[in-house]
């Protein structure tokens, strides 16, 4: 009886850490502690190399740090806004997938929907973070901002980015230059919006750049500047489950047995990243007439950086003739976000390719 009782007792104490785990918490400056007045702002906390230390032992960084204890490091925070922090996850955004971002969503959603919310500050690591952002901005509803933050240095580093880089996020939730961006990526000072935002070096703090769009703003001294707006961005509801779309990547020689093992594996949906203006090879465009005529809704798009798929080409795997072919032309949106489109555009019309086609 006595063994009983305490295994009851540990049942208990480890429901209770789960309810704390993902509850929300208050951080620095919450509503107890801040000057009246303040917008409040939740944090959402994902993971990630900014929640992350150096593990004496490995060399390695790994999770380490609370979603409290990153509000902690960030001096004069309180002055900004009143903060409360709901822990989602603690992971490295390489484990990330779109079922995740999926509850994510949602978690933020319910942040958002509350009156008193201006806005979601969302930590996330930085390998995802621009798939990530896109997937909510397609779909969380309503105009608050939402901004994703993270660092490229973790918080053993001597030169840790992370806590300036969530003084600036919390900064642009709160500022009315800020508006209408929908969900963005801000790092180092720079405002990029989902749908363009890349990441374009590994290691570097200026990693996070928009290409020929250019950034949204910039943020410095606690102000916000405004450079341009956000286009192009669309709404689409979370599936109850998401479609298998899969992407493939084509290279110079390409036989396009991995085109056809996505389509043989069940996929609903395909993204083929092509060369140039949206091109791949005879082997390839063999593969993709195949995906076709299996029924598999096929979207074209480039590893180019800039520029966008453009129906050129009429010879065997040009863009013009795949498009003839029924193949959706993804624009400028590059493969990996092309794929979350899809699996969501799915979601709502099926593999219905005409509907489909005028997401892209």
């Amino acid at each position: 009886m006595r063994s009983t009782r305490k295994m009851d007792g540990r049942i208990l104490t480890v429901f209770v850490l789960a309810m704390l785990c993902v509850a929300v918490a208050p951080g620095v400056g919450a509503a107890a502690d801040a000057p009246a007045g303040l917008p409040t702002v939740v944090v959402v906390t994902t993971g990630g190399t900014i929640a992350e230390k150096t593990d004496p032992t490995t060399g390695g960084a790994v999770p380490a740090v609370s979603g409290a204890d990153l509000l902690a490091a960030v001096p004069g925070l309180a002055a900004v806004a009143k903060i409360e922090v709901v822990t989602y996850s603690n992971i490295d955004s390489s484990q990330m997938s779109p079922e995740r971002w999926a509850g994510l969503s949602r978690a933020v959603g319910q942040a958002l929907a509350r009156p008193e919310v201006a806005g979601v500050v969302v930590t996330h690591g930085t390998d995802t973070m621009a798939e990530g952002s896109y997937f909510l901005d397609l779909t969380l509803p309503g105009d608050k901002p939402v901004v994703f933050t993270g660092a490229m240095n973790d918080a053993s580093s001597p030169f840790p980015d992370g806590p300036g880089n969530l003084f600036n996020a919390v900064t642009q939730v709160c500022a009315p230059q800020a508006k209408n961006w929908g969900v963005t990526v801000t790092l180092n000072g720079y405002v990029n919006a989902a749908r363009t935002v890349r990441k374009t070096q590994t290691t570097n703090v200026q990693t996070f750049e928009s290409g020929e769009e250019g950034y949204l703003g910039y943020i410095t001294g606690g102000k916000v500047t405004r450079f341009n707006d956000a286009d192009n961005r669309k709404s689409l509801p979370l599936p109850e489950t998401l479609p298998k779309v899969a992407f493939v990547s084509t290279f110079a020689g390409d036989d396009g047995s991995l085109v056809r093992h996505a389509v043989d594996d069940g996929a609903t949906g395909l993204v083929v990243e092509g060369v140039g203006a949206g091109n791949v090879n005879e082997a390839v465009y063999g593969a993709i007439t195949y995906a076709l005529s299996k029924g598999v809704v096929t979207v074209i798009s480039t590893r180019v950086p800039n520029g966008a798929v453009e129906p050129i080409y009429g010879d065997a795997g040009g863009g013009l003739t795949l498009q003839n072919h029924g193949c959706i032309l993804a624009g400028d949106l590059d493969g990996q976000k092309a794929r979350l489109l899809l699996m969501l555009g799915i979601g709502k019309f099926g593999p219905d390719a005409a509907k489909l086609k005028t997401l892209f």
